[in-house]
């Protein structure tokens, strides 16, 4: 399947962002419309599906080692 802005049409991304995230009107809680507002630089032509999910998780995803944790004492095990 092409998904790359050179090899699709407008049409063909938008087809493509409502076919990966389904129902359209909002599900349960009405957040799609802010998720599908995430995928229209795509849908637009300006940002790959790839930069802009590594964008969102560059955003709001981050780690941290259970010894960083208030109340939680050091793993014997860390190196």
């Amino acid at each position: 399947m092409k998904i790359l802005i050179s090899e699709t049409t407008r049409e063909e991304r938008e087809q493509i962002i409502e076919d990966s995230l389904g129902n359209m009107t909002g599900g349960c809680d009405g957040c799609m419309p802010g998720i599908v507002e995430m995928y229209q630089p795509y849908i637009d032509g300006l940002m790959e599906l790839s930069e802009i999910n590594r964008q969102f998780t560059e955003q709001r995803v981050h780690y941290e080692k259970g010894d960083d944790l208030p109340g939680r004492a050091p793993c014997e095990f860390s190196y």
